[in-house]
């Protein structure tokens, strides 16, 4: 008999979607490592924010409130942008249609850090400067071999988890191919200082010789100039150029004030920003847009980048990654736990990867209408003209948010399949509340009977009753992802075997 496995699982990476999926672990009992290479959190701002429904999913954990600061439930945007076109969201929401479109404006770092906290609160092993150096995943275990400044060492898991990147060596070591494109593009980005003398009053840019440049992406002729505020005497500024860079060596400002001139035909004047640093400047020659073939080869699985790889336009990444990982990670705690249906831990990539393919999609549809030219000028034309429709505005907005997908969770009531409404109850309780703890609740807002029906799982699945005075249904099965996977308008006893098919097909047989 083989040995037993030293962890239950191994995560290589500490960046945002590798600690997510660490706490979201220890939430359901199951202590991971984390494996990183770099010496400690690194400081360097990849991303600036949140969007979409990822905002409303942190809120499930509490960590809304804890990394906005602010108490109360997340508020979404009346606007927003497609490859730089306005998205008039007033008019696109109406009734039971709601408004995906939350924002979180938070730094990278900050993130990180207060995930790390997460993580140290809940007893999480991180392990810095530690580098997953190999692995032999077998029918049993993986094997890994990791590299550290004290020397090499093996250490053992039942699963291991690739959250290390785009150039993921879990994915390449794995064997599992990353088909995909890359375009001739480059982008340059980088935190400036801007003068006030170039500011409006609705803080856009005015540009002798070139007129108005908005917050956010900004079509030219000769390419794609982005703008956007980060904190007082600190902006982003890059440029977005169709064709290979021809540059070598690392980016500077100079490189940036060359592109901004090809493109805008003038002179921008700006200054290194004169806040405590890190600032960004990088360049990014050629755009990947790249998709895992599997999401799990046996006992390895993949996350985040390492699952897929995209332009950044709108802000897709941690949309993408951080569900996925609040996805993954009840599941492959059930399978540790001994209580997973079979195939719970494949719908990890039957359910997401869809998600990435239309990430991919939108993220190269905006990069498409950016391109130079006047073909393209007319289409933007018309694409503009289509997005003045509210129904095509919601449409794409749900898309952005990447709440436009329904999952096939077995149940063909109009709410299952569907994210969990933001539901406030009438003692003044939210449902993001209920979920909490990482664990799946079973919601009664009729009587009670559908909450004592779910008692034989009390070990996985929360029971919870509450009043509502108009309530969207009368019961329902909430994953702890938030996915409704059953509801119902009226509990009697004939929809108990119906309950009870919906318990077993997500939370397995209860035990004895």
């Amino acid at each position: 008999m083989a040995a037993a496995a030293e962890h239950p699982v191994v995560i290589a990476g500490a960046g945002p979607n590798g600690l997510m999926l660490a706490c979201e672990l220890a939430l359901a009992g199951v202590q991971p490592v984390v494996l990183d290479e770099l010496p400690g959190p690194s400081s360097e701002p990849k991303a600036n924010g949140l969007v979409g429904q990822v905002v409303r999913m942190l809120d499930l954990r509490g960590l809304y409130n804890r990394l906005s600061g602010v108490d109360g439930r997340p508020q979404p945007l009346p606007a927003w942008m497609f490859s730089g076109m306005a998205l008039d969201l007033s008019l696109s929401f109406t009734g039971a249609r709601a408004n995906p479109m939350y924002i979180l404006p938070v730094a990278q770092p900050r993130l990180v850090r207060t995930l790390l906290d997460q993580a140290g609160e809940l007893g999480i092993d991180v392990r810095w400067g530690h580098r997953l150096a190999g692995l032999d995943a077998s029918d049993g275990a993986v094997a890994a071999t990791v590299s550290s400044v004290d020397g090499d060492y093996a250490l053992t898991a039942d699963y291991l988890v690739g959250a290390d990147g785009g150039r993921s060596i879990v994915r390449k070591t794995a064997g599992i191919e990353f088909p995909g494109i890359t375009a001739p593009t480059v982008s340059r980005l980088a935190h400036v200082q801007i003068p006030e003398f170039l500011r409006a009053a609705d803080r856009s840019l005015q540009i002798a010789g070139v007129g108005r440049i908005a917050l956010g992406h900004n079509r030219f002729d000769r390419g794609m100039v982005i703008f956007g505020d980060l904190e007082p005497d600190r902006s982003l500024l890059g440029t977005l150029e169709f064709g290979p860079s021809g540059e070598a060596g690392p980016m500077t400002l100079a490189e940036l004030r060359e592109s901004l001139h090809r493109i805008l035909g003038v002179d921008v004047p700006f200054d290194e920003p004169s806040g405590p640093g890190p600032h960004a400047l990088r360049r990014i020659d050629g755009q990947n847009s790249r998709q895992a073939e599997h999401y799990r080869a046996g006992r390895v699985l993949l996350l985040g980048d390492a699952a897929h790889v995209h332009s950044a336009m709108g802000g897709p990444g941690l949309n993408l990654g951080l569900q996925d990982t609040i996805n993954l990670g009840w599941k492959l705690a059930a399978q540790i736990n001994g209580w997973a249906p079979d195939g719970l831990l494949d719908s990890y990539e039957s359910e997401r990867k869809p998600l990435g393919q239309r990430v991919m999609m939108h993220s190269m549809a905006q990069t498409a209408l950016m391109s130079p030219g006047p073909h393209v000028a007319a289409l933007r034309e018309l694409f503009g003209e289509l997005t003045a429709i509210p129904a095509v505005s919601a449409h794409i907005t749900e898309l952005l948010a990447g709440s436009d997908v329904r999952y096939d969770v077995g149940d063909d009531h109009r709410l299952s399949g569907w994210h969990v409404p933001d539901l406030t109850f009438d003692d003044g309780r939210r449902v993001a509340e209920l979920l909490h703890r990482g664990r799946a609740v079973l919601l009664d807002l009729a009587d009670g009977s559908a909450a004592a029906a779910a008692r034989p799982w009390s070990d996985r699945v929360d029971a919870a009753t509450a009043a509502m005075s108009a309530p969207p249904a009368a019961a329902m099965l909430i994953r702890p992802d938030g996915y409704i996977a059953w509801a119902t308008d009226e509990f009697t006893l004939s929809e108990q075997p119906a309950l009870e098919a919906a318990l077993t097909r997500w939370f397995g047989v209860p035990r004895p």
